[in-house]
Parts: structure tokens; C-alpha cells; sequence
């Protein structure tokens, strides 16, 4: 399928992203929106709004934008030719059997995207997109403003509880206090996911060469554990400062 392209999944997924991040986020905030208002505290209130928009286009840029799909009109370069690292000679070029293009180094072919993606990472069922060399960065980004939301809303529904054993404060407090539960479930998702990524970033490696790493030939012949690692520092910049980091290469 073409990236963008809005299948039934893909809506659902999208639409259900969007409402779960409107109502339990905006919902903490209209609990006690009333009360602030007569104070005419209403900076952080505005300030949230704009932090979850944010984030809002954040997921749908990075769901509906190229992940760094493999065309078959693009020829190798010369730049691409001097990033090739040591491999070993047994190593050949290979083409993919499914799109029958000439795969870069560290491109894997997605069943569901139906396409290679240079430097594969993985593909996302909650942006139902791949990511890969044009997206992933942006990802860390969407990741970590997420995570900014999840902890401030958390801080909202924590404080707007005060504990009372009774059933009528229990109804009172219900979604303050379910919005509260579920958002610690997806902070730690979301905390872990970041993390890796940042761990597998500073490595300068990918989450399939990770989870695969001796069904991948270019790595099981390599001389080295990992021929892409420059040290962490310039993984770094190489990674979130450059573009354009595989390189056309065998498999």
C-alpha cells in the first residue's frame, strides 16, 4: 500500500489515538477547569491543550509520513558506497522477493507496509506504520512529548483525589481515578519504549538487528559485534543530525 493511504484499520487506530488522548487527558483538566477559572488560572489548562496538539501531530505526522521506503528507480551513490562497513566477502548483494529491488543495508521488507524500509526498526501497530530512516527520529520526539502528557495528567488526577472509604466518594471520583490507573499503565509503556529506543539509538543499532542479529548475514559475518557502532556520542548526532544513514549494501 502507499504511505498515507488510510486503510480500515489504519482509520480505526488513528481515530481511537485521537479519542483516547482527547477525552482522558482533557477530561482531567475539565474536572477542575470551573474552580480555576474563578482564579483565573488558567495558564497550565491552556498550556496542556497545546502540549497534547502537539502531540496529536506528532502521531499523525509520523503515522501517515514515508518511513524511508526502497524505490525501485533509485540508483546506489558514491556516498552511499563509502558508509559500507567491513563485511565479509561471502556476503552477496541480494534482491528482495517481494518488491524485487536492490535492498540497502539494513532495509528489511514489511508484509504489511508491503514495501522495504531502509533501516528497519519495526513496525508499529499503534501508528500502523513502519519505522524506519525518514520517521524514526521524529518518533523519539512524538515518544517523548507523549510522555510529558502521560506524567502531567497523571500529576492532575493524583492530586484532584482525596481518599475517602465510601461508596458516594468512589462515584464522585470514578473517572479521576480510572483515568489515573490508566495512564500509569501507558506512561510505563511508553517509558520503556523510549528507553530502549534511546539504548539501541546510542548503539547505532536497530530493533530488528537486535531481536535478529544472527539471522541477519551482514552482522553474522561481520568482523565486528556491530560494524555501524561509532561510539555514542556520534550515534547520537548521526542519528537525530543526519540524513540518509543506510547504505546500499548485501544481505
Amino acid at each position: 500500500r502507499a504511505y498515507g493511504a488510510m486503510g480500515a484499520g489504519g482509520m480505526w487506530v488513528r481515530t481511537a489515538h485521537t479519542a483516547l488522548s482527547g477525552v482522558l487527558t482533557l477530561g482531567l483538566f475539565l474536572h477542575r477547569t470551573g474552580e480555576e477559572a474563578e482564579r483565573g488560572a488558567v495558564l497550565q489548562p491552556t498550556l496542556f491543550v497545546a502540549l497534547l496538539g502537539c502531540s496529536v501531530l506528532l502521531y499523525f505526522k509520523v503515522s501517515l509520513m514515508d518511513p524511508g521506503f526502497v524505490r525501485a528507480e533509485e540508483e546506489k551513490s558514491e556516498e552511499q558506497r563509502t558508509m559500507i562497513p567491513q563485511v565479509s566477502s561471502s556476503v552477496k548483494m541480494r534482491r528482495c522477493g517481494y518488491c524485487m529491488v536492490k535492498q540497502p543495508m539494513r532495509a528489511k521488507h514489511c508484509q504489511l507496509c508491503q514495501h522495504c524500509v531502509r533501516r528497519y526498526d519495526h513496525h508499529c501497530p499503534w501508528i500502523e506504520n513502519c519505522v524506519g530512516e525518514k520517521n524514526h527520529p521524529l518518533f523519539i520526539v512524538y515518544l517523548s512529548v507523549q510522555l510529558i502528557v502521560l506524567l502531567w495528567g497523571g500529576h492532575v488526577a493524583w492530586s484532584g483525589l482525596y481518599f475517602k472509604q465510601s461508596w458516594e466518594w468512589l462515584w464522585h471520583n470514578i473517572f479521576l481515578l480510572v483515568s489515573f490507573l490508566l495512564i500509569v499503565v501507558f506512561t510505563i509503556v511508553v517509558l520503556l519504549l523510549l528507553i530502549s529506543h534511546l539504548y539501541l539509538i546510542s548503539c547505532n543499532t536497530t530493533t530488528w538487528e537486535f531481536m535478529s542479529y544472527h539471522r541477519i548475514s551482514y552482522l553474522r559475518h561481520s568482523e565486528l559485534e556491530n560494524p555501524f557502532d561509532q561510539g555514542v556520542i556520534r550515534n547520537l548526532w548521526r542519528f537525530f543530525c543526519s540524513c540518509h544513514l543506510t547504505s546500499v549494501v548485501p544481505d
